[in-house]
């Protein structure tokens, strides 16, 4: 299974054809790695309603017909989009594909659409290709990443570590150590000025810290699970 990050806190997991997208906020986005018109995708998963992680997901479900996974409240609003394809799970809810499962867990947070509609933000537990990727959305550090840590074998942490909307890289290393992944790759930094963080210094931290290795994606850049 393949992971590309695309930018800011979307990425792509690709394993035997198939795409899911994450959070695929690419118009607009200073360091998106591609456009919303090139990317592929058979499911776009979404961890809340903010803009820079809703993003370009309307527009690239309606070119490639991907079905859709978001916390109920944002299912309803993309269905009044004109998306048919769409799962509306909530906290706690897991849905299966033909690749895979997607399950919402907890994150701390808030979240509303641009169009208005207020919703519970979540993280992501995808199951694909053999591999569990746990996308932990938009969240500040809390306890119960200890838990779905011991709940779920994680192969690959995706953790924001930015600072000022979310955890910052201090508060990152120690959500690291509590979900104790194989692997963390960072995200959601260094996109817009409040968000500039030192993504080496946090590498080196988790390193010394948590029997995880950091892979630090640029933007456009492919990691083999």
């Amino acid at each position: 299974m393949e992971i590309r990050f695309l930018g800011h806190a979307a990425f792509e997991l690709e394993h035997d054809g198939v795409t899911v997208l994450i959070d695929p906020f690419l118009t607009g986005n200073p360091k998106a790695a591609a456009g919303a018109e090139e990317v592929a995708a058979d499911a776009i998963l979404l961890t809340h309603g903010h803009g820079d992680h809703l993003g370009d997901t309307v527009a690239i479900a309606k070119r490639t017909g991907a079905s859709v996974l978001a916390i109920v409240e944002i299912a309803e609003e993309l269905r009044g989009d004109g998306l048919e394809n769409v799962h509306d799970p909530n906290l706690g809810g897991t849905v299966s594909f033909a690749w895979g499962s997607a399950k919402l867990v907890p994150a701390w947070h808030t979240s509303t659409t641009p169009k208005g509609t207020v919703n519970t933000p979540a993280g992501l537990i995808v199951e694909i290709g053999g591999s569990i990727v746990y996308h932990l959305g938009d969240t500040s550090l809390f306890g119960d990443l200890e838990l779905i840590g011991r709940r779920h074998a994680i192969d690959v942490a995706l953790i924001p570590i930015g600072g000022h909307y979310t955890m910052d890289r201090h508060d990152a290393v120690e959500a690291a150590r509590m979900i104790g992944a194989r692997q963390v790759i960072p995200c959601h930094y260094d996109t817009f000025p409040p968000i500039v963080t030192d993504v080496r210094a946090f590498a080196a931290d988790v390193e010394n810290s948590t029997a995880s290795e950091v892979i630090v994606l640029a933007p456009g850049e492919r990691h083999t699970v």
